[in-house]
This record gives C-alpha cells, sequence and structure tokens, in this order.
C-alpha cells in the first residue's frame, strides 16, 4: 500500500529532516516545502540557511507560519508530494500568536485524510525527557505530545528516526497485547 501520509518523529538532530527529504525526493512527484519556521534570532536563521542549502532547484518552497491547514489545501495534489517540517515549529508559532492549540490540532487531523496528494510530517519528539520546570513548557510539552498522537492516529505511517536511523512505528508488527 502506498502511503498518502507520513509521520517521521524523533529527537532534535536525529536525522528526521534529511529522512523526510529523501522520502518526498523518491516518491517521483514534485516536491514541495512547507516552511513553518520564522527566523527569530541569528542563530535560527542560520539554522533555516542550512535547511535551504540541502534542497535543490527541484523543490518548490512555501513559507507558512501559523495556516497550515490552507496551505496544504492549496498545495496538495495528485502530482505532488508536500513535506511539512515541522509541526513543531508550527505549534510553537501558533502558541506564540495564543491560538486553540487543541483546535488547531483537530482541524489538521481532520483534513490529512482527505487531502488530494501525499504528504510527509516531520515532527519532535519532545516527553521523552525531564519534565520542564515552568508551566509553558510544560503546556508546550503537553500540546505537542497530543498533535503527534493525532497526526500519528491519522497518517498511514509513522516513522521514528533516531541517529539517523528509521524506525516503522505504523503500520506496527507488535500484535494487540491481552491480558
Amino acid at each position: 500500500m502506498v502511503a498518502r501520509a507520513v509521520l517521521v518523529t524523533g529527537g532534535a538532530r536525529s536525522g528526521k529532516s534529511s529522512f523526510a527529504e529523501r522520502l518526498a525526493l523518491g516518491a517521483g512527484r514534485e516536491p514541495v516545502y512547507v516552511a513553518t519556521s520564522a527566523a527569530w534570532d541569528q542563530e535560527m536563521a542560520e539554522r533555516i540557511g542550512q535547511h535551504k542549502a540541502r534542497r535543490d532547484g527541484r523543490w518548490t518552497t512555501v513559507e507558512e507560519q501559523l495556516d497550515l491547514v490552507g496551505t496544504l489545501a492549496r498545495h496538495c495534489g495528485p502530482d505532488r508530494v508536500v513535506l511539512v517540517d515541522c509541526l513543531t515549529l508550527w505549534l510553537t508559532n501558533l502558541m506564540l500568536a495564543d491560538r486553540d492549540l487543541a483546535g488547531e490540532t483537530a482541524n489538521l487531523a481532520a483534513v490529512v485524510p482527505g487531502l488530494a496528494g501525499p504528504v510527509i510530517f516531520v515532527t519532535n519528539e519532545v516527553g521523552l525527557g525531564i519534565v520542564p520546570d515552568n508551566a509553558m513548557a510544560r503546556a508546550f510539552r503537553d500540546a505537542q505530545g497530543r498533535l503527534n498522537q493525532e497526526l500519528a492516529r491519522v497518517c498511514d505511517r509513522v516513522v521514528l528516526v533516531a541517529s539517523g536511523l528509521p524506525l516503522l512505528l505504523k503500520p506496527s508488527s507488535c500484535p494487540d497485547i491481552q491480558l
């Protein structure tokens, strides 16, 4: 079965974006890169520059920090593969704009199954470390976990990338566990 929606997750600098870019280029369709980040400071501008430098002229880049649902509706198509990099920065933008994170998550999850073409989402797995020491960071971690769960539910494939190595999580080879 060909995957219509793929969620690529993992830790910071795990190789998620490179893996997702290779996956998109291997699809044999026009690759569209949806960049969700803003260059808040010089360090972030340099990170964005590194991502841009990795992509060649085959890519169409769309910058969108908030309206991901609308952007997907406009750019997904049968002859394209859309790569969203990344959901974590999109969620940060929503939080800073004081948007309804649960509502935005639900809206995104609702449109994924009906998109007109394949999509790859990159996201960070942020809940594996210590509990953050402040309320805002805890709220973000919780919202990110819920976003990742909702997207994993509606995506055909979920891949965890660790140390540059992809591990297929969905479909799972783990049978249902019964006690």
